[in-house]
């Protein structure tokens, strides 16, 4: 089942002399249970296409589908609620609010799309479990490790029904065992079904994904299977 479809999207910014193509008739279709990843160099519209995929913006030109329904067919409020409802966002600064606990902070999208509270915090604290994260469900983030607080984002961005994972830049705060660790439970959060975009200057943790998008100036000029070498097939320690 295909997720996320995007049909030669476009994005321009500015106009006449000073406009600025950030993205340039991409296309790209992401199914259920597949992690890509995307790589390219700065300013060749990485966050761009994650943005636009996330329904965070607008394309100028092209059409974007997530489970088979035209983005831009929605109105601000459906989009909104969709993006509740199905789409879980990782940052490289993890975004957790400092003034919630691991737990508050998981359960809160659950919460905004209307579910008691008593639900959604247990089915943060199910998730919180998964991610090995169970006995630190009361903690503050700042009474957190980096990758602590990073597998609590993780685990606020699967929670309740998403279908697609986006992640920027998820692992570049963290060392290369945390790092590595990341994208081995980004895999493990697509194995279960969820379609998963990653963006990542780390070619050896591209590898982990099913396939690698190359981005050059707005356009995709390549794109691969990843090919792990023989790091990436070796188990990860946990993150702490």
């Amino acid at each position: 089942m295909t997720v996320l479809e995007l049909r030669r999207v476009s994005r321009q910014f500015g106009q006449g002399p000073a406009e600025i193509s950030a993205l340039s008739e991409v296309s790209l279709a992401v199914e259920a249970g597949e992690l890509v990843a995307v790589m390219g160099p700065s300013g060749s519209g990485k966050s761009t296409l994650l943005t636009i995929a996330g329904t965070l913006e607008i394309p100028s030109a092209g059409e974007v589908f997530i489970d088979g329904t035209a983005v831009a067919s929605l109105s601000p409020d459906k989009r909104a609620a969709l993006r509740r409802h199905r789409i879980g966002y990782v940052f490289q600064d993890f975004n957790l609010l400092s003034g919630l606990t691991a737990v508050e902070n998981v359960a809160l999208p659950l919460e905004l799309d209307g579910q008691p509270r008593a639900k959604a915090r247990t089915a943060a604290v199910r998730v919180l479990e998964q991610l090995g994260l169970a006995e630190l469900a009361d903690r503050f983030p700042d009474e957190m490790s980096g990758g602590e607080r990073q597998r609590a984002a993780i685990a606020r961005a699967v929670v309740g029904e998403r279908g697609l994972l986006l992640a920027d830049e998820p692992t570049g705060a963290l060392d290369s065992v945390n790092g590595d660790a990341v994208m081995r439970l980004l895999g493990q959060a697509c194995r279960g079904g969820v379609a998963g975009v990653v963006v990542t200057h780390d070619a050896r943790l591209a590898a982990r994904a099913d396939r690698i998008i190359y981005l050059r100036d707005g356009r995709i000029v390549d794109e691969s299977p990843a090919m792990p070498g023989p790091e990436s097939l070796l188990p990860s320690e946990p993150l702490r």
